[in-house]
């Protein structure tokens, strides 16, 4: 055997290992996110459960490997060489997009991915194959793609949206009504019995669906769960009232609890039966495929003639393999910072509460979405009798919130979401359908959500663009994975070992700069305020001061590159200046307004403080900004610069701050604040010097001395300069009182 092929199945190995990473990491919030939003145990239990769901799935995994061999490509169609170079290229193209998704904090369908991946690879090695043959690629290509069993997969994963997003809304809006928000009382009566069908479902549908593939069960195990199918699942439901009884009876144990625990397990076991074959499916049949031509080589054959149809023959699963697969995924699982960034996204689209941030906008769709639904709420309102309507809304009605401790929602939506998503994707492993776990659980958490009134109308846009932008991604995840495995395996066919080479390298480098990004946006993340702590108030104060010098010190400089008309050091300027912007804007919508929202009485003045010297530190930056921008834009146009004077008097300006700054934060901790006063003084001067000016420009303008868009520029800079002046002094006063509250 040709030692390429080794050193193939050394790097799809690498592959594979890495792949279980990213991909644990992007899948983690489809079994973390329920039991995380609630708050129902710590996150280390939770990880915990989820562990003991991944070993067990991945123990019972084994009967969606064929998807990998066979599920999308004619393998008696391709050659030895044909299948290593496409399965090496599915998995550098998966491995580089689930991990690109996992950095900006996207749930992607990692089925979906796979389908794709291995779609466009098999066409890219088939069109290459027939070229080399001569072959007419129109009535050639339908041998080499297995297109009927391709449509019915994708097919089947996207209706799954639908069928998901429909149950999670169905059964939701039942349960709540059944339970309403204050579930505590109803729940004393029929907890044993909710906790008994809940675990029953996911016990049959988790487990017995799931035995059916196993690698560690016996044929006459299997014979007799089937044929006493309908009393095993009586003698479940029996057993799990008679704990649930107990525990919650005798023990005084909150049984919602265990239920959402044993959904997070249950959940996670079906999900590492169902998408374990996405992580190493691939590797496991390039194995097979090399021992397949070792084999032939063996007997005397040659591997240009070797036809890879024993791919499409049934194969056992190596249970060695699965269960190492499942340990991989344990130690992504508890370890991976990107799989949190990912849980978040889901926790904060399902959230009940619209106390923090909503990280996605508006967009069209989604506001006409929203008015639609209001206009048939409006009618169903209108349609529906008084009494029932009161009752309803009574069983709707959501809690008062006084503070929030992380809680995105309760357990009882919590247990709907995992009950609901274990069965759905339990059911399609049994039917060895490759189901998109992410698809079904994002979907049934959103329908929940919409059915639970969690998305009010300030709140619903925003909940319904990011629906849009995630399952956008997943289209767009779709149709990348096609185009980037056929192109990999277009570059690899082409150029041999040195295609391999290349884009080996590509793919590292990429995910060298994607572990680059995410580390960057986590060290830009903001922790959260606390204003009784002097220190953070202090450190608040002496963050502005530094923001305000740094404005200063990028106004000076575009002044002079406008004077000496330097279009790079205004492009330079330009981009430091949105930097300080976008910074600021970012501070008040993660930190301040967040914080001021949850501020108790008693801090309600330290709190105005706060948001006033923030609020002046925006203005200083947004006037910085439009005088940037002004002045790149005049360069950039090719118009002639400020004249010597002009540039002066802004200059002139700008100094009775700036000379301030060195140690200005000492100053105000030392006098407490005694020397703002003095400063404060030279603000009725500015106001003369600043119509002075105006005066002397209108005077030059009148001499015809000055170009008209040149006279523009400057009253624009100048009435911007005088605003950033005045909002530096509003500022500066803010600093004393702070440290003098502080003192």
């Amino acid at each position: 055997m040709n030692e390429m092929y080794i050193a193939i199945l050394g790097i799809l190995l690498l592959l594979a290992v890495f792949d279980l990473v990213v991909g644990v990491s992007n899948d983690a919030a489809n079994f973390l996110n329920s039991a995380v939003g609630c708050n129902a145990a710590r996150r280390g239990v939770v990880l915990a459960v989820a562990a003991v769901g991944i070993v067990l799935g991945a123990s019972l995994s084994g009967g969606m490997m064929e998807i990998a061999r066979s599920g999308v490509f004619v393998p008696a169609q391709f050659s030895f060489h044909g299948v290593m170079i496409l399965f090496l290229a599915v998995m550098l193209t998966d491995v580089i997009l689930l991990d690109l998704f996992n950095t900006f904090g996207l749930p992607t369908s990692t089925t979906v991915s796979l389908v794709f991946e291995l779609l466009g690879a098999a066409v890219a090695v088939a069109l290459f194959t027939m070229h080399e043959g001569g072959a007419d690629v129109a009535q050639s290509l339908g041998e080499y793609i297995n297109s009927s069993k391709a449509l019915t997969i994708i097919s089947g994963i996207f209706c799954s949206v639908a069928v998901a997003f429909t149950c999670g809304c169905v059964v939701m809006w039942f349960s709540r009504l059944l339970f309403s928000f204050r579930y505590q009382q109803v729940y004393k009566y029929v907890g044993p019995l909710w906790c008994a069908a809940s675990l029953t479902a996911i016990s049959y549908f988790a487990v017995f669906k799931g035995l059916k593939h196993s690698t560690v069960v016996t044929p006459g195990l299997l014979a007799w769960l089937n044929s006493h199918l309908g009393l095993v699942v009586l003698g479940t439901l029996l057993m799990w009232f008679v704990v649930s009884f107990i525990l919650q009876y005798a023990l005084r144990v909150n049984t919602l609890r265990i239920t959402v625990l044993a959904g997070t397990c249950a959940l996670a076991l079906a999900f590492a039966g169902n998408d374990l074959v996405n992580f190493i499916g691939v590797f496991m049949a390039a194995e097979s495929s090399y021992h397949i031509a070792s084999a032939h080589v063996a007997a005397g054959g040659s591997l240009e003639s070797l036809r890879m149809g024993s791919l499409a023959e049934p194969v056992q699963a190596n249970l060695a393999y699965l269960l190492a697969a499942g340990g991989v995924m344990v130690l992504a699982l508890i370890f991976s910072k990107k799989a949190r960034t990912v849980t978040e996204t889901e926790v904060k689209l399902a959230r009940s509460n619209g106390v923090s941030k909503e990280r996605f906008g508006s967009c069209l769709p989604a506001r006409a979405a929203v008015r639609w639904a209001l206009n048939v709420s409006r009618f169903l309102t209108r349609m529906t009798p008084e009494p029932l309507a009161r009752f309803v809304s009574r069983r709707f009605q959501p809690l008062e919130l006084t503070e929030d401790d992380g809680t995105a929602f309760d357990m009882v939506r919590a247990s709907v979401n995992l009950t609901i998503s274990a069965l759905l994707i339990s059911l399609a492993t049994s039917l060895k359908l490759p189901l998109s776990t992410t698809y079904v659980t994002f979907m049934v958490a959103m329908g929940s959500s919409l059915a639970d009134r969690a998305w009010g109308r300030d709140s619903a846009v925003y909940r319904i663009t990011g629906v849009m932008v995630v399952i956008g991604g997943w289209f767009t995840t779709g149709l990348l994975a096609f185009l980037a495995a056929g192109m990999t395996a277009s570059v690899m066919m082409s150029g041999g070992m040195w295609g391999v080479g290349a884009m080996l390298l590509v793919a590292g480098g990429i995910l060298v700069k994607s572990a680059y990004l995410h580390r960057r946006k986590n060290a830009e993340a903001l922790p959260e305020l606390n204003l009784d702590s002097p220190a953070v108030m202090l450190e608040l104060g002496e963050n502005s001061v530094n923001r305000l010098g740094r404005a200063y010190g990028i106004y000076r400089a575009a002044v002079k590159a406008l004077l000496a008309e330097d279009y790079s050091a205004l492009k330079r300027l330009r981009k430091k200046a949105r930097e300080l912007n976008r910074t600021l804007v970012a501070v008040q919508e993660d930190q301040i307004l967040p914080c001021l929202q949850t501020l108790p009485a008693r801090m309600y003045d330290k709190g105005q403080l706060v948001l006033r010297l923030h609020e002046n530190s925006l203005h200083v930056a947004e006037c910085l900004l439009t005088v940037v921008k002004a002045a790149y834009k005049h360069i950039d146009n090719n118009h002639v610069g400020l004249t010597a004077e002009q540039g002066r008097d802004l200059l002139s300006m700008s100094d009775r701050i700036s000379a301030c700054f060195p140690g200005l934060s000492l100053k105000l901790q030392s006098d407490g604040g005694a020397g703002i006063e003095e400063m404060m003084a030279q603000s009725g001067d500015l106001k003369q010097e600043f119509a002075q000016c105006i005066r002397e420009h209108l005077i030059r303008a009148e001499e015809d001395v000055m170009d008209m868009r040149n006279g523009i520029l400057y009253l624009n800079l100048l009435n911007e300069t005088r605003a950033m002046v005045r909002h530096s002094f509003a500022l500066l006063q803010d600093q004393a009182e702070l440290f003098r509250s502080q003192m």
